[in-house]
């Protein structure tokens, strides 16, 4: 800021005008799209609640596996598709150039004093959140899986065998 001389009459400036205008605004938590934020969420823990709660669920490793798998392929596809667009702006897709060379293309929602009074701000702090602290849950579910030596899935029911 500018310090206000004696002699001088200029006033108080600030440089950065719109870092202010971001700072002082309210803060908006009015999610705007509850539905794209409801199933950004429900695949991943849905996911988690059926991975810890396999063994009471189903006596089948195979059918929950492939459950969880499916719910986690429905977050990808959402992730990429849908509330990735919707709740922070991003969209990505492949490109072929003239030499047949794959090119990926990714965007995100350019950042203006407008569209910033549009934008709910628990909506990107909701998916950023899960999207990372739900691979970094997976991580230490796969190092307690692997050291608690939890092999039952590996070994074979020997009871039909038996004479």
């Amino acid at each position: 800021m500018l310090q206000q001389d004696s002699n001088d009459d200029t006033e108080d400036v600030s440089l950065f005008d719109a870092e202010e205008e971001t700072t002082n605004r309210p803060r908006k938590s009015k999610i705007r799209y509850p539905i794209a934020s409801f199933f950004h969420l429900f695949f991943r823990v849905s996911a988690v609640i059926i991975y810890l709660l396999c063994e009471f669920l189903s006596s089948s490793f195979i059918a929950c596996m492939v459950t969880i798998i499916l719910l986690l392929s429905c977050d990808f596809w959402a992730v990429k598709n849908v509330t990735g667009r919707l709740m922070v702006g991003l969209r990505w897709w492949n490109h072929i150039v003239e030499d047949r060379k794959s090119h990926w293309v990714f965007e995100s929602r350019k950042e203006s004093s407008q569209e910033n009074k549009t934008v709910s701000e628990a909506e990107p702090r909701i998916f950023w959140s899960e999207l990372i602290a739900c691979p970094v849950l997976w991580v230490i579910f796969a190092f307690s899986a692997l050291f608690s030596f939890r092999i039952k899935w590996l070994i074979l029911d020997s009871e039909p065998f038996r004479a």
